[in-house]
């Protein structure tokens, strides 16, 4: 597909960073730019005018939620609460089950992933909430999902996630069942998926290794990733050094921090994204303004996947952004939960840390940074992240010309603080249209979200099966408000 697109605001790249041309084009020619400039463009290929619109990189997601259920159940309780969602010993140990069928999970994941691609993400890494499942992610549901992707024309990184351990509760509180030969099963599924994804060699869908929490995964299971991951050339993205629970937790059991766990098993190197990387030496609870593990991320090439709406709303903010890249840390960005809105993420992170250090702490450029050029290095993909001569035409396109946007000061500015990524109208990947004039063409949004809310109504009933006190749904997620009058209203007569 050849194709000029128009814009008021491109954010081309030039000598190695983002600048702003005004009233500006791209044009692209069978998946790759060909043009980026202003005036009139050599190509004479059809024009889509987008008019008073912001035309950036497609925006690159590496925690991206392909689900429902998370953070709105328990970010909005007490920590002690939230905790105690996690499922019972017996529970884990003597009738774990899915709780919902190979269809719903299918509603589940084309619902997060049509929300994905609404909010202008056109490169995503998924995350999933395994407390739902019988153990592990299923590789025949990540083969699902691969269609999907493929289908719906997105740019996926996939691989099912695999554990040794699950965090329960018992009497004496939070603690663990252990399952290994979980875990080992988990990794053979996702090195067989891996494998058939790399025979296939399909630009759109690569593989990746998706361990879980480092609190689940026996040193063992790390370090056999580490080596099939450096056998086959693969990406590893590993949640951890994220809290003090943790911390605690990797020393009781093994005799180190996080950190030296991960290096300890082959893992720290330049294929390990870490989402959150909040409990390092720079945070002030730990041991005060340090840098010394800042320095061993950067020495080793490790990526960092920051989820700034997030950590926010559990009460957290990474100390600091700007520290991270002064290390010479690559940062990326991640949403992690829903909306996957990198906009409000942006706008919420700036804030945030404006808040705890001052306002010259971050650039909002530097956000934009980690959405597009930082998730590309990352992944290993100088071709994605930014619009110039030669990389893949990936576009996601944010209108301003709602009443409501206000005035347009600076385009980045404008967008962050007066809207969010819900001003997406159009997306492309590798030039083909994903989202147009904000819809996703052939989907059916409305039935999608009427049985996307049964499914979660499910999910929610999980929890009570799950518990180990067997609380009601109605104690376990307490409204807001007493709900009076839940009848259906009479019909109006005449």
């Amino acid at each position: 597909m050849n194709q000029v697109i128009r814009a008021r605001y491109v954010l081309a790249h030039s000598e190695g960073s983002h600048v702003w041309l005004e009233n500006g084009y791209v044009a692209h020619s069978d998946g790759v730019v060909t043009e980026v400039g202003t005036g009139t463009p050599a190509s004479t290929a059809p024009v889509l005018d987008l008019g008073e619109t912001v035309l950036t990189p497609g925006l690159i997601d590496l925690d991206a939620l392909v689900d429902i259920d998370h953070l709105i159940l328990d970010a909005h309780h007490s920590t002690e609460h939230a905790r105690s969602l996690v499922g019972s010993v017996e529970h884990w140990r003597d009738r774990p089950a899915d709780v919902l069928t190979p269809r719903q999970r299918d509603t589940l994941r084309r619902f997060g992933l049509a929300q994905l691609a609404l909010h202008g993400i056109t490169t995503y890494m998924p995350i999933a909430s395994e407390i739902h499942l019988e153990w592990n992610e299923s590789a025949d549901e990540l083969r699902r999902l691969a269609d999907l992707t493929r289908e719906w024309g997105l740019r996926g990184y996939l691989g099912p996630s695999y554990r040794s351990a699950v965090g329960a509760l018992d009497d004496d509180g939070r603690t663990f069942v252990e399952r290994p030969e979980r875990g080992e099963a988990g990794l053979d599924a996702a090195l067989e998926f891996a494998d058939e994804l790399a025979e296939n060699d399909d630009d759109l869908v690569r593989p990746v290794l998706l361990p879980c929490r480092i609190e689940t995964l026996t040193p063992e299971l790390m370090e056999r990733t580490a080596r099939e991951a450096a056998r086959r050339g693969l990406l590893v993205r590993l949640h951890s050094l994220q809290q003090p629970w943790e911390r605690e937790v990797v020393l009781q059991r093994h005799g180190v921090t996080p950190l030296d766990l991960i290096e300890r098993t082959g893992l720290l190197n330049d294929r390990l994204l870490i989402p959150h990387a909040l409990w390092t030496d720079r945070n002030s609870q730990l041991t005060g303004p340090g840098g010394v593990d800042l320095a061993r991320l950067a020495g080793a090439g490790v990526s960092v996947v920051h989820c700034p709406l997030t950590i926010f709303r559990y009460g957290d903010v990474l100390e600091t952004f700007n520290d991270f890249l002064e290390a010479g840390v690559t940062m990326a960005l991640g949403t992690d939960s829903f909306p996957p809105d990198l906009v409000r993420g942006m706008d919420v992170g700036l804030h945030a840390s404006r808040l705890l250090h001052g306002h010259g702490s971050v650039s909002l450029g530097d956000y934009m940074e980690a959405a597009t050029t930082g998730g590309a290095a990352a992944l290993k993909r100088p071709d994605l992240g930014r619009l110039e001569v030669g990389a893949s035409a990936d576009l996601s396109a944010f209108s301003l010309d709602d009443f409501r946007d206000g005035v347009v000061e600076d385009p980045l500015r404008t967008l962050v603080l007066n809207g969010t990524a819900r001003n997406a109208t159009h997306t492309f990947v590798a030039g083909r249209p994903v989202v147009t004039d904000g819809a996703l063409p052939g989907v059916d949004l409305v039935e999608l979200r009427k049985r996307a809310q049964e499914v979660f109504e499910e999910l929610r009933r999980g929890y009570s099966e799950r518990d180990g006190l067997h609380r009601p749904v109605e104690a376990l997620f307490p409204p807001s408000f007493p709900v009076r009058g839940a009848q259906s209203p009479e019909p109006r007569q005449g």
